[in-house]
């Protein structure tokens, strides 16, 4: 079983910065690639980045350009740097780690744009 903690949500402005990170504990070892996706009210959830163990990333449309993902092995941990925010980019942002006994996901963390 993989854990996950996102942490660094919160209220921006249009045009803003946040970064995100994901903790992963547990099995970590088993980790084949790892993901966000985020989820507006009313909207289905939506894929917003992944990377795999081979460092190769893959970004939806609406976000490429300004977002982009990391991972520091050595702390466990994967980023989701966001720039150039819009409001639009509003969501629950959850972060998913897969392995071959499944998919796990955090809790959740908010991002809020305001216009």
């Amino acid at each position: 079983q993989v854990q996950l903690v996102e942490s660094g949500g919160g209220l921006v402005q249009a045009g803003g910065s946040l970064r995100l990170s994901c903790a992963a504990s547990g099995s970590i070892f088993s980790i084949k690639s790892m993901a966000w996706y985020r989820q507006a009210p009313g909207k289905q959830r939506e894929l917003v980045a992944t990377i795999s163990s081979g460092v190769i990333a893959n970004f939806a449309d609406s976000v490429k350009g300004r977002f982009t993902i990391s991972r520091d092995n050595a702390k466990n941990t994967v980023y989701l740097q966001m720039n150039s925010l819009k409001p639009e980019d509003t969501a629950v942002y959850y972060c998913t780690a897969v392995d071959d006994y499944g998919t796990s996901w955090g809790q959740g963390t908010q991002v809020t744009v305001s216009s």
